[in-house]
């Protein structure tokens, strides 16, 4: 419970200063010319460096769990932002090697930088590697990326623009789909629940890894019927989120509610969806079908739990604080299920 406080602590802050979320397309083509790429979680220091490369012909895009940023009015605003780039944390090797664009880490979901675009990066705040430029806080002023701006322009970009596909060869995602954008159509929601339009809400969300086994959520997105929609938030979403679901009932069928913590997002429009129907969160036709790789997925988990959520699908591999004694108590109190096939888990989440 003290997690869920945190969480809407963040929300609030969030929202305070930069807006509520609105469904926003990005686009994963980068422009030609000097560009950044900004991974993490971190707002603020997104904002900031908006605000100084305004005017600079530097174009700025986000990498991670900074996807949802577009979705902000505070943020989209600047015409400078443009998309986002590249795929999922654990691929950064990859697709980071030999790019002619400065890159800024903030937070988490990071990969080491390899030796062939280690100079391109920049850290801050409480990240850090050896021989990588580090911008410090400075107090209560925006931080200095100076330096970071300059390194973009020395660069230069692409001399021609190009376009990146995701991991299913889609080339546009969407995002901000948060609780209010949500609710805000909470009586097309209802309808379309009550018409038979919706059968059911998936939320697939969580952490992602290399691990083999992560396929199953992409599967599960891709095999789950049109009359279902499939909510997300945190990283894992990009097993599937380059998919194009269409629509339901006048509703996307895929929808990004933001980062981990936006799990609140979730939470809110769970909460607000049993009080119109007059039920409990469990009696809706809701499931939770979660990737863990992380302290934060567990917290979680256990903010779920902690407000009596049951019927939850956890994997691909369980953490290693369920023993078998502790899987089946949560088993018994919770109904908590480790993920078997799409297949499978489809035919018995929808029966």
């Amino acid at each position: 419970m003290a997690n869920l406080q945190c969480m809407e602590l963040l929300d609030r802050a969030n929202t305070a200063a930069y807006g509520n979320p609105v469904p926003t397309a990005v686009s994963m083509r980068v422009e030609k010319g000097p560009f950044i790429v900004v991974t993490g979680h971190d707002l603020r220091d997104l904002k900031e460096l908006l605000e100084q490369t305004e005017g600079r012909g530097v174009n700025i895009y986000t990498h991670g769990e900074m996807l949802p940023a577009h979705g902000y009015p505070e943020l989209k605003k600047y015409a400078h932002l443009k998309g986002n780039f590249g795929t999922a944390w654990q691929n950064q090797k990859k697709e980071f090697a030999d790019v002619p664009g400065a890159f800024l880490f903030t937070t988490n979901c990071l990969m080491p930088p390899l030796e062939n675009y280690r100079d391109n990066v920049f850290t801050t705040s409480v990240v850090a590697f050896p021989n990588v430029a580090h911008i410090p806080d400075n107090g209560s002023a925006p931080k200095d990326f100076s330096g970071l701006i300059e390194k973009a322009i020395e660069l230069g970009g692409y001399a021609e623009d190009q376009v990146f596909k995701g991991i299913n060869g889609g080339s546009e995602l969407t995002t901000g789909f948060a609780h209010a954008a949500v609710l805000g159509v909470a009586d097309t929601v209802i309808e379309a629940v009550k018409s038979g339009a919706i059968r059911h809400f998936l939320l697939v969300g969580g952490c992602d890894g290399a691990r083999p086994g992560r396929n199953y959520y992409t599967e599960l997105v891709r095999q789950a019927p049109a009359d279902t929609v499939v909510l997300t938030l945190a990283c894992g979403k990009y097993r599937f989120n380059d998919l194009d679901l269409g629509t339901v009932g006048g509703l996307p069928r895929l929808m990004d509610m933001g980062q981990c913590n936006d799990a609140y997002s979730a939470i809110r429009v769970a909460l607000a969806l049993g009080e119109a129907f007059g039920c409990g969160v469990n009696e809706l036709p809701l499931t939770l079908v979660l990737s863990w790789y992380e302290q934060k997925a567990v917290c979680i988990l256990l903010t779920l739990l902690a407000l009596g959520i049951k019927n939850i699908y956890i994997g691909p591999t369980l953490p290693a604080f369920l023993s078998p004694n502790v899987l089946k108590t949560l088993v018994d109190a919770f109904g908590l299920t480790p993920i078997g096939t799409p297949e499978a888990d489809l035919k018995k989440i929808l029966s």
